[in-house]
């Protein structure tokens, strides 16, 4: 349930040790542990589906909104979904859309502000409902606005779930609230 921050200039591993964390590379030296067991014991399948991630800039297909959305749980519910785009922040958006849920949003949604993409894929991270949820510089690309909304979303997260936060960042302000 903690959020633990990882701050510093480009080159300095952050990114790297984000691509340990699910096996996308092995480290050199050391272990790393979750919950206290080396994450070479799990299988990659097991490890994996612990781990929720949302990148920096968000891919978002040719689709509808609940599309997307469904990438995190391909059997996720009606309800669930909802509760995602709430707990994302992205209900007061998606509701103002044409179609809403359904609304077809383009390839790499251009129609949807940066903070947009940002909660719609947040929302999708969030529907798989794994206890990691990793946030790779989710406020680079937002104005000053965006990212006060998005901060409150990620306090909104820390509030309501016992997701384990790990967030990247340049800047110590994005990440004044973590642990």
């Amino acid at each position: 349930g903690d959020m633990t921050a990882l701050v510093g200039p480009s080159g300095s591993g952050k990114s790297t040790l984000i691509d340990l964390l699910p096996r996308l590379r092995g480290p050199l030296k050391g272990i790393i542990k979750i919950d206290g067991v080396d994450i070479k014991e799990y299988t990659l399948k097991a490890l994996r589906s612990v781990i929720s991630y949302a990148p920096q800039s968000p891919q978002i297909f040719n689709g509808k909104v609940k599309e997307h959305i469904l990438y995190g749980k391909i059997d996720a519910t009606e309800e669930e979904i909802l509760d995602a785009v709430r707990l994302a922040g992205a209900e007061d958006f998606i509701n103002k859309l044409p179609n809403g849920l359904y609304t077809i949003i383009g390839e790499d949604a251009t129609k949807l502000s940066g903070g947009q993409k940002q909660r719609l894929d947040l929302a999708r991270a969030l529907i798989k409902k794994a206890p990691i949820l990793i946030l790779d510089e989710p406020t680079s690309n937002l104005d000053a606005e965006s990212e006060e909304i998005f901060k409150q979303v990620i306090c909104r997260i820390r509030r309501e779930t016992n997701t384990t936060i790990i967030i990247v960042a340049h800047r110590l302000a994005g990440i004044s609230d973590a642990n």
